[in-house]
């Protein structure tokens, strides 16, 4: 892949994988083919009352039955009707074209939470009129600071990054792009940060807690610390919820998972157990999870009879991995949504206050968590 390369034809994959959800008839841009507007006349004739009647019943005035007005309300939903102001609501509505940064590395050898959370975005902007371009970073053009074409040839209206890119490359994007941007699943900190976020924290402590509900205590953690704000924060949520129930955390039960450099998984790293084998690990993902419960059971390893494992994302397809995980699954759609609306915000009000939003997501509960009493494995 060339640097910096606007990935075109990566939407035309995308296209390819999920159909005419996204495709545009030329057609229904000209008007043609569009529907007919709903009148109130077309609902009196429907129901066989008078214009009147509708308006009162649709407006909740006096003088219809609540039996009359339930039927007018039902049909005229069937047939899509919609009132004045959400018709001048809706036709003063904006198109914009969005901008949607994602790292190469995150899209990987599997389809990614991000790529899951790209379809969410795209589905979301075109449901409002909107409609968006992918990039693709790649770690070259982190490393020498190439922006994005999209902010250069200036072919959007604003731009969402999805995932965290290297600190000095958001830094020059920040300040040379002429659009507005939004951080979609992490921050970086600053004062001006404009993000929206899982509640990463407070997910790993509810998680690792559950793991002291079933009895354990020696209990690890998996991923490289500062390698992306949402894994630290993570870590913080698990320290947290050891430091709750008067676990002192050993050196070694950091263990790492990726490379630092590329951010790709390192399976080396990973098999770096402690001596004294834990009875569970906290993965700070589903696919570190799924990486893990496969090398623990290539040792002899039962998951969860020896072991229990944990991650993060509820995002992984069933044959990476034959146990179902115990998890936590961010809101993905309410954290697409308010991206969206922040960013529209910013793009319409010069006024705008930017900062930081978390969205709560829930625990989920699968087959890779025990109960304890279990035996303790040493390496």
């Amino acid at each position: 892949m060339s640097r910096g390369e606007v990935q075109l034809t990566s939407g035309e994959r995308f296209l390819l994988r999920f159909g005419r959800r996204f495709r545009c008839d030329p057609a229904e841009n000209r008007g043609e083919n569009m529907p007919k507007t709903v009148k109130l006349s077309d609902i009196a004739a429907r129901v066989g009352v008078s214009t009147v009647t509708v308006s009162k019943a649709l407006s909740d005035k006096k003088g219809v039955s609540r039996e009359m007005r339930t039927r007018i309300k039902t049909i005229a939903e069937e047939m899509g009707y919609q009132t004045p102001s959400a018709v001048k609501k809706k036709n003063q509505m904006r198109s914009y074209i969005f901008g949607i940064l994602i790292a190469e590395h995150f899209l990987g050898k599997y389809d990614s939470f991000y790529w899951q959370m790209y379809q969410d975005v795209t589905t979301k902007a075109v449901a409002e009129g909107s409609f968006t371009l992918l990039e693709l970073v790649s770690a070259e053009a982190e490393e020498q600071m190439d922006l994005p074409k999209l902010s250069v040839e200036k072919r959007v209206n604003g731009i969402i990054i999805i995932g965290e890119l290297k600190k000095g490359y958001l830094e020059h994007l920040k300040k040379e792009c002429e659009v507005p941007v939004v951080y979609l699943d992490f921050y970086d900190g600053t004062p001006d940060c404009d993000a929206v976020i899982s509640n990463g924290y407070h997910g790993m402590y509810a998680l690792t807690n559950h793991l002291f509900d079933l009895g354990h205590r020696r209990i690890a953690f998996v991923g490289n610390l500062l390698a992306t704000q949402s894994i630290t924060d993570r870590y913080f949520g698990y320290r947290h919820a050891l430091l709750e129930h008067g676990v002192e955390m050993e050196p070694d039960w950091l263990i790492g998972d990726r490379d630092p450099k590329t951010g790709n998984m390192d399976e080396e790293q990973m098999q770096r157990f402690p001596k004294e084998m834990p009875t569970a690990l906290v993965c700070n993902c589903d696919l570190t999870a799924a990486t893990m419960i496969r090398i623990l059971e290539e040792r002899g390893l039962h998951v969860p009879q020896d072991i229990s494992v944990v991650g993060f994302d509820n995002f992984l397809y069933p044959w990476l991995c034959r146990t179902a995980i115990t998890t936590y699954e961010p809101n993905s759609k309410a954290m697409v949504a308010k991206a969206l609306e922040k960013l529209i915000h910013k793009i319409e009000d010069a006024g705008y206050q930017p900062g930081v939003f978390t969205a709560d997501g829930h625990l989920v509960y699968g087959e890779s968590a025990a109960r304890i009493p279990l035996p303790e494995h040493s390496f």
